[in-house]
């Protein structure tokens, strides 16, 4: 079987390769969307004839092409805040959201037979859990037969928004995190193995018995993935899907945050998904390209009115519709294609 990495970066190829030449659409940045963005490209392709050449480098990577305006649009899972938004001519919106998940190898661990929670999780990357019958995991997991071999993490080794959304949750899970690592796109891990991407996560978790990594649940289901349980805000264990990350999103008020900068990592309610986030797309408001923004700005369009099934078979959440509109609007009002 194809691994997600090499069938995507295949589509990725067919896309590029059938460039319309009168409309460059290029966007570089987060890994955590790369496989809805690649399944909408492919379709738009079909309907449309317009490809899209998509970098999967990571949120850091794609804010500093988009800065640079080297590409017509950067993507990150980190929001960018208001004042850098301005500061650097930019405006940015959230095109669909989706959760970041632990995922493991460990001989005889079903997917979703073991429990973790963000102490515990805390504690293997801050390297004060190094085994994984240690009592800490054993006390989640009644009845688990753990086996008792040395814990292996495995962390993102560049910026990436999915760093942020995984460290944003132990951060507010754990007080020794959030001191001695805290919350960003790059951090200083305490232990551990460094991996870019979440496709180089992903292969590292299944290449290393006794691993534990953290990755886009799109990549865990199509590489069919031992993940863990996560408990909640509410104390429930909760399994990764598509119910669960929209329940996390539910009241997310996204009229109310400057600059769509919102945070949904350990949200309230019984069936949220803890490691919830939203990934945005960042656009010059005047830029190099006026006919390359309006293309990706009518890709981005397409994906909103016809992505939805395609972002559901991934296990991703498409926006809300009144998000929708608003963000339409931004388009209208703050970005210069004419």
């Amino acid at each position: 079987m194809r691994t997600l990495s090499g069938a995507l970066a295949g589509a990725l190829l067919t896309i590029s390769a059938g460039l319309a030449q009168a409309t460059d659409i290029s966007g570089a940045g987060a890994t955590f969307p790369y496989p809805v963005y690649a399944k909408w490209a492919e379709a738009y392709k079909a309907e449309t004839g317009v490809g899209m050449n998509y970098q999967s480098i990571g949120s850091g990577g794609g804010i500093k092409q988009i800065i640079a305006r080297t590409v017509t649009f950067g993507a990150s899972d980190a929001p960018m805040k208001s004042e850098d938004l301005e500061k650097n001519g930019l405006v940015q919106w959230p095109q669909i959201m989706g959760g970041a998940v632990p995922a493991v190898n460990l001989p005889g661990i079903q997917p979703g037979g073991i429990t973790l929670d963000g102490h515990t999780i805390a504690e293997i990357y801050l390297g004060n859990i190094t085994s994984w019958n240690d009592p800490q995991i054993a006390a989640l997991n009644k009845g688990v037969n753990l086996p008792d071999i040395a814990i292996a993490p495995v962390y993102r080794s560049d910026g990436s928004g999915t760093n942020f959304l995984f460290t944003t949750f132990l951060s507010q899970t754990d007080d020794a995190f959030a001191k001695n690592v805290g919350a960003n796109a790059s951090v200083q891990w305490p232990a551990g193995i460094g991996a870019k991407g979440n496709e180089g996560v992903a292969n590292m978790v299944r290449q290393t018995q006794g691993s534990i990594g953290y990755v886009e649940y799109a990549y865990v289901k199509q590489n069919k993935m031992t993940f863990a349980k996560l408990m909640n805000s509410a104390g429930k264990a909760v399994e990764p899907d598509s119910k669960a990350f929209a329940a996390a999103a539910a009241n997310a008020d996204w009229k109310s945050a400057p600059g769509y900068y919102l945070i949904l990592t350990n949200q309230p309610g019984a069936d949220s998904w803890p490691i919830t986030g939203a990934s945005f797309i960042l656009m010059p408001k005047e830029p190099k390209d006026p006919a390359a923004a309006k293309a990706a700005i009518s890709f981005f369009r397409w994906a909103f009115e016809k992505g939805g099934a395609l972002a559901d078979g991934l296990d991703y959440v498409p926006m809300p519709p009144a998000v929708v509109k608003s963000v339409e609007e931004l388009w209208q009002g703050s970005i210069k294609v004419n």
